[in-house]
């Protein structure tokens, strides 16, 4: 058996590596996603006073640490069990919205975009953001530069910092907002309006008036009927905030639906030894492995899952497109991995729309944006949905505040059955004979990609880390070899 290895995947948040293995016929017996990084944050968060958690678990990841920030706040507020204010729950969400649209930007842009923009096979050289700005044109590139630099002056004034901020408290926000800086957000809502416009547009001249793209999208290669799983308010619309967790089958039905306190009665947590990523599965359906269909418990958290489980977007603009797509590729579900690229920049609509709406609100500059906790803390559970996918944080804490217990499930965790059975669908379906060269890798790449993982804070291990110390000599001779 020949074995072909990936390492490392590129245009994504971390480390991993694909490992592909050929019979004696050349053709892809298995595939696996396999991560070899570790970070057991739940362990070292073991006895910090739980109102530290906001600031604390922002630095598991630099992609996405306003949606560890907002998950750790309310967690806390659940441990304290506290009633935000409205205002301070607008403040929380606007914040979180913005963040939410440069991070739908910088993978449609950088890492995933490439693939589209610059052909799947291009050379790798060109397959980055480089490449697209200079196909695309400069002036493109300043756009979305631009757009991301004012997303993250936000951030900062709302937060603290741009990156790893600290603005969420048990409680609510550690400041407000001036009636001035809401003129100034507002307006800049309304040009993230006007750039998600513009970047469904580019999608729809590069990638659906492209046959080949389409014929890519909708091939077997890149389908899996799995179970779905999003955050969703009372009208079953999609919220990255706040709202019940929904989880619908393969025939698109409503398996469950449930308040994140009770997320340990649907989802356990399977592992294996040959990586440090766990995979959840639907406990009332089971784990059958590595394979899809209805009596498989694997389940997808992405952007088209949130759309799949939803039964309308919240606002205008973004419920047309989403209407446009599903009647695009035939109604929901949908299952066609790549088509998360498209449901990515609906959402980037439906935040920017948010956005605006949030910002106009009169009560976003009131003075009550946060309360003081004044009850025994002891246990709270949280959802926020991450653009990667659904985020659980869970603590438990003694009577002082103190955590005994932190159990983190973050969205690519939560894809990572998906992730294995993408992979390895798509190996097989381009791999044929033993003929593989960079461009067919690339596609198979194409298969984890459009998940936008993040391992740095999807990590974690069951019992002790393995570890290897090799010492040598001035001659580069190995003298001692020390494995645990």
């Amino acid at each position: 058996m020949t074995t072909i290895t990936i390492d490392p995947i590129t245009r994504l948040e971390g480390h991993g590596k694909i490992s592909i293995f050929l019979d004696d016929a050349g053709n892809v017996a298995d595939a696996y996603l396999q991560i070899p990084e570790l970070r057991g944050f739940e362990q070292f968060c073991i006895g910090r006073p739980v109102e530290e958690m906001p600031r604390i678990t922002t630095r598991i990841c630099g992609v996405c640490p306003e949606a560890h920030m907002m998950a750790a706040a309310k967690a806390c507020d659940a441990v304290y069990h506290c009633e935000l204010p409205r205002t301070a729950k607008l403040l929380r969400e606007l914040l979180y919205i913005v963040f939410f649209v440069t991070d739908h930007s910088t993978h449609f842009y950088a890492l995933g975009g490439p693939d589209f923009v610059m052909g799947p096979t291009a050379p790798k050289a060109q397959r980055n953001i480089l490449g697209v700005i200079h196909k695309v044109g400069v002036e493109i590139g300043k756009k979305v530069i631009g757009m991301r630099g004012a997303c993250h002056d936000i951030i900062k004034q709302m937060g603290g910092k741009s990156v790893h901020p600290i603005g969420a408290l048990p409680g609510g926000m550690s400041k407000g907002m001036t009636k001035e800086e809401q003129a100034a957000i507002l307006a800049k809502g309304k040009e993230a309006v006007e750039f998600a416009k513009f970047s469904i547009g580019l999608f729809n001249s590069l990638v659906l008036e492209n046959k080949e793209y389409v014929d890519l999208i909708l091939s077997d290669s890149f389908t899996h009927r799995t179970y779905n799983m999003g955050l969703v308010d009372a009208k079953n619309r999609v919220n990255f905030y706040d709202g019940d967790v929904r989880v619908t089958g393969p025939d698109g039905a409503e398996l469950a639906k449930f308040k994140p306190a009770d997320y340990l009665d649907h989802i356990v947590e399977h592992v294996e030894t040959w990586s440090y990523l766990k995979f959840p599965f639907l406990k009332n359906v089971g784990w059958k492995g590595l394979v899809d269909g209805p009596d498989s418990g694997i389940y997808k958290a992405t952007p088209l899952s949130r759309l799949n489980v939803s039964e309308s977007m919240a606002t205008p603009l973004a419920n047309e497109e989403h209407d446009r797509m599903y009647k695009t590729l035939g109604g929901k579900p949908v299952h066609q991995t790549l088509a998360t690229h498209w449901a990515r920049l609906i959402e980037l609509l439906y935040a920017a729309e948010r956005w605006v709406e949030l910002a106009s609100d009169p009560e976003v500059t009131g003075p009550d944006y946060r309360i003081v906790p004044d009850k025994t803390p002891d246990e709270g559970v949280a959802v926020v949905e991450a653009p990667r996918g659904t985020l659980f944080h869970h603590y438990k804490t003694d009577e002082k505040g103190l955590l005994r217990e932190a159990n983190l499930i973050v969205g690519t965790t939560n894809n990572n059955g998906a992730i294995n059975l993408s992979v390895k669908k798509a190996a097989q379906g381009f791999i044929k004979n033993g003929q593989v060269d960079d461009g067919l890798l690339n596609i198979v790449e194409m298969a984890f990609r459009a998940y936008d993982p993040c391992f740095g804070c999807a990590t974690h291990a069951l019992g002790r880390a393995p570890l290897r110390v090799s010492v040598h000599d001035h001659r580069g001779e190995m003298i001692k070899d020390l494995r645990r």
